[in-house]
């Protein structure tokens, strides 16, 4: 890619900056943080922009808003309307309820309850419409014929991406010296408004892109490949099957690359963030650090900035993540055990947990469903451990007593 582009000729580093005099002091200006722990487990220096701090915990309301006070105010009386997993939805129902314009927002019927209540809460009016963002979409395009709303793109408009990439503008100004930015795609809004910042302060500066293996859309077109595009990932922020097309051809010509992650990688660094940054992101908001970790040859000795782009994440899925996170470290497991079905059995083999130290969260026994004998049984016993090593100190005692112990994989 030729390091001499700057602008793109429908989004420019002139229109970011206006969009920053513009929403000043109506949207949070967010803190950079270099995260010394982050930067010795990845062997990259790592700095935090984090959006997640935002009034509605995301980066989102910068477009929103940039959007909403370059619209004809006689226009928007009538109201606003946009498709949106979420953070969108939020940005645009607060900010539009600020300023006195009424806000309807159609969200996919997967979209996470957290994400609706709050919704509401900051004042939208929420329809419930299709399975995916893209079912979404085509529902509040009809309404907008329908109702004579105006339409406010997520991602797929100028204003809202000149909006998105004062995210840059702040964490440059505040991190210089980072020489790499790793940003989640979905639509693409924000990477374009970051990186027609990032070319135009340091032209020579990495941008890479990164998506949910689930969801690989602009990966898919930049790199022409056709890789399938859905199912369940944790990171429903950047879920879009469809790219968008304004977006895309910013991002053609100014990004340098676009990588795939995984999901078990998605949970880890929701999880790491918590752990260490003491901060909740959602998975999209988590993908920059899950890239990172997926690819620490691309990044290693790097300066690499990255944005915490959201933080709505639904707690019961939250604590999900979590525990799978210690199970995947293997601070908890599942062991099965065979057993015969007599008095005291279970008992002797408490006792091995005991003499390991190894904690007891739940018992679960097997009679009916099992291909043992009828006075045999399978207990299944989660329990806590210091770590790997501990759990596999206990089993190994356990089978030295005979008995027929396994671990329970957790995918």
């Amino acid at each position: 890619m030729s390091q001499t582009i700057t602008t793109s000729d429908a989004l420019t580093y002139q229109d970011v900056c206006a969009a920053a005099e513009r929403i000043g002091g109506a949207v949070v200006r967010t803190s950079t943080q270099y995260s010394r722990t982050l930067s010795k487990i990845t062997g990259a220096d790592i700095w935090l922009k984090f959006e997640n701090h935002q009034f509605t915990a995301a980066y989102k309301e910068r477009g929103a808003l940039n959007k909403l006070l370059l619209t004809d105010p006689q226009a928007l009386k009538k109201g606003v309307i946009t498709a949106s997993a979420g953070n969108h939805s939020q940005g645009l129902s607060y900010h539009g309820t600020r300023l006195g314009v009424p806000v309807t927002i159609v969200m996919p019927r997967t979209t996470p309850t957290v994400k609706v209540m709050q919704t509401e809460q900051v004042g939208g009016k929420v329809v419930l419409e299709g399975e995916s963002f893209d079912e979404a979409y085509a529902h509040a395009r009809k309404l907008e014929q329908e109702l004579g709303l105006i339409f406010v793109h997520p991602f797929d408009d100028p204003d809202v991406a000149a909006g998105q990439g004062t995210v840059a503008l702040e964490m440059l100004a505040d991190a210089p010296e980072i020489d790499t930015l790793v940003v989640p795609i979905g639509g693409g809004g924000l990477m374009s408004g970051m990186a027609t910042v990032a070319r135009h302060i340091r032209p020579d500066m990495q941008v890479i892109g990164v998506q949910a293996q689930l969801y690989p859309s602009m990966y898919d077109h930049v790199k022409k490949q056709g890789l399938p595009c859905g199912g369940d990932t944790l990171a429903e922020g950047i879920a879009v099957k469809q790219p968008g097309a304004f977006t895309s051809q910013i991002i053609e010509k100014l990004v340098d690359d676009i990588v795939l992650v995984e999901e078990p990688q998605l949970e880890r660094a929701v999880s790491l963030c918590l752990q260490i940054e003491k901060t909740v992101v959602e998975g999209a908001g988590a993908a920059g650090l899950a890239a990172v970790m997926s690819y620490p040859e691309m990044f290693k000795g790097k300066k690499v900035g990255l944005v915490l782009c959201g933080g709505n994440i639904d707690t019961r899925l939250l604590a999900n993540v979590l525990l799978r996170d210690l199970a995947r470290s293997g601070r908890l497991a599942r062991l099965r055990l065979s057993l015969q079905d007599r008095p005291g059995a279970l008992f002797k083999v408490m006792r091995e947990f005991d003499n390991h130290q190894v904690n007891i969260l739940e018992i679960y026994h097997q009679r009916i469903f099992t291909n043992l004998p009828a006075k045999g049984l399978v207990t299944d016993i989660e329990c806590e451990a210091r770590d790997y090593g501990q759990i596999q100190a206990l089993m190994a005692s356990l089978q030295a007593k005979g008995y027929a112990v396994t671990q329970q994989e957790l995918d």
